[in-house]
């Protein structure tokens, strides 16, 4: 963190805590210099952020002061969105199918493309279709699916319908429409550390400001968490429950209750992304099921358990969140891919997924029992026992920097993760790789890890 940004979330944390109220004038730039003991410019910057993220005002002659800002209930629709769905409120009457005479529709009729390509390599999957199937379809996605998947929650004992579930282009598009959905520039989350690089990513992208929560071998420091959660005032807290990505851990069941607990004595939502919930060697507890989706909002894909190419997953919410997240992704991409959740749904009733993941489960269960041995033998230390997913997460040696391993396997054909990546500091607690179970029974990678971590990536190197 930058002396700006640490000046900046220093104030932000003082109009958060009352200390500051709206309409407050801020201290001079030169008086602010001297209170945070930093240059001028640090401040310059520092009030830009501020204003920049819609937290302070600049009036010329008058300095800077408090902005007023609500905090926004998660049941309401922001006004921005609002206007936006007004404009294309003729897109939503197209994806309405109770117009018997469509003049005004952007599309051919359907009937016109019964005989196209895309149905006829479909076989058998587009037999059965019904003739409205080469249309957009609804923004919430294909209902046979969506009811399949609200029996599969119910399984796993989270009461939820078919209307609390939308499905998406994959976890990475659901994490984007929860992120243009809940927050602003500016904003505060928390996430997990090490956590899911590609959501830092995506947060840095909207501006969101992340605040890492340690990750423990059972889960998110609960302690760090409310810490956190009380002094920084969120509106979401991103983590994994399952096999989490970098170190392979699960939050166990006393953990699970303090996350729910601080979420809601913090009026924080939490953002729950398990994409190895399907998988069954994987143990631990979920959030949902303990939560029942009232301040929890679950992100699932198919894209680490069935294909990758499959663009498919979904959010699973309270109906209102769900009602909102429909109407941006409408507003986004129109809807889904029906082809592609019809192939899903086909998958899943008729019994193939199922067998599928049982095949999977042997597959994981044999590379566990084959690499973790292996690793254990290199004297370097697992973050967390094995939880029955793809990952572990190896600590390195004190003199081995992560980034110059990753480089140095590079040179010789092997790809490493480096723990760095997963910080959203950039600054893991202790240099470390996620390694990947399937990938990791090659000789030449065991190899590889002792030649480098006797000498080999060093710090500096």
């Amino acid at each position: 963190m930058t002396r700006a940004e640490a000046v900046a979330s220093e104030i932000r944390r003082r109009i958060e805590t009352g200390s500051l109220v709206a309409g407050a004038k801020l201290p001079s730039i030169r008086k602010a210099a001297e209170q945070f003991d930093v240059s001028k410019n640090t401040i310059v910057d520092a009030y830009d952020r501020l204003v920049s993220a819609g937290i302070a005002l600049s009036r010329p002659g008058a300095g800077f002061t408090v902005a007023e800002r609500r905090r926004q209930k998660p049941s309401e629709r922001p006004l921005h969105v609002a206007e936006a769905v007004d404009i294309a409120s003729l897109l939503s009457a197209q994806l309405e199918e109770s117009f018997s005479i469509r003049v005004g529709d952007g599309r051919p009729p359907a009937s016109w493309m019964e005989e196209s390509e895309v149905r006829r390599h479909l076989g058998l999957l587009g037999r059965n279709q019904r003739s409205s199937s080469d249309g957009y379809g609804s923004a919430m996605g294909l209902p046979a699916l969506r009811e399949r998947l609200a029996f599969d929650l119910m399984e796993r004992e989270v009461q939820a319908t078919p209307e609390q579930i939308l499905l998406t282009f994959g976890a990475n598009h659901a994490l984007d429409l929860i992120i243009r959905r809940f927050l602003v520039a500016g904003d505060t989350v928390l996430v997990d550390d090490p956590g899911y690089y590609p959501l830092f990513a995506k947060l840095k992208l909207a501006q969101i400001r992340m605040v890492g929560v340690t990750r423990t071998p059972t889960g998110p420091d609960p302690e760090d968490l409310a810490g956190k959660a009380e002094r920084e005032r969120p509106k979401l807290f991103f983590t994994q429950s399952l096999a989490h990505n970098p170190t392979g851990s699960s939050t166990n069941l006393p953990t699970a209750h303090s996350i729910l607990t601080i979420a809601a004595r913090c009026d924080m939502l939490v953002v729950e992304d398990d994409p190895f919930i399907d998988l069954p060697t994987v143990r631990g507890v979920g959030l949902a099921a303990l939560d029942q989706l009232q301040n929890v909002i679950c992100v699932r894909t198919f894209a680490k358990t069935l294909s990758a190419s499959l663009r498919c997953g979904y959010i699973a919410a309270r109906p209102d969140l769900i009602a909102s997240l429909a109407e941006l992704k409408m507003l986004t991409t129109v809807n889904s891919s029906g082809h592609i959740e019809r192939l899903i749904h086909g998958l899943i009733s008729e019994g193939h997924y199922r067998r599928h993941l049982k095949r999977l489960g042997q597959r994981v269960r044999q590379a566990t029992e084959t690499v973790v041995p292996r690793l254990q033998k290199t004297g370097m230390k697992l973050f967390a026992e094995p939880t029955g997913g793809y990952y572990v997460y190896l600590e390195l040696p004190d003199h081995v920097d992560d980034i110059a391993l990753a480089r140095e396997g590079a040179r010789e054909g092997i790809f490493i993760a480096p723990g760095t990546v997963f910080s959203p500091e950039r600054r893991p607690t202790k240099a470390g790789i996620r390694v990947n179970i399937a990938w990791a029974s090659d000789p030449k990678f065991f190899d590889f890890l002792r030649r480098a971590t006797t000498g080999g990536a060093s710090q500096g190197s």
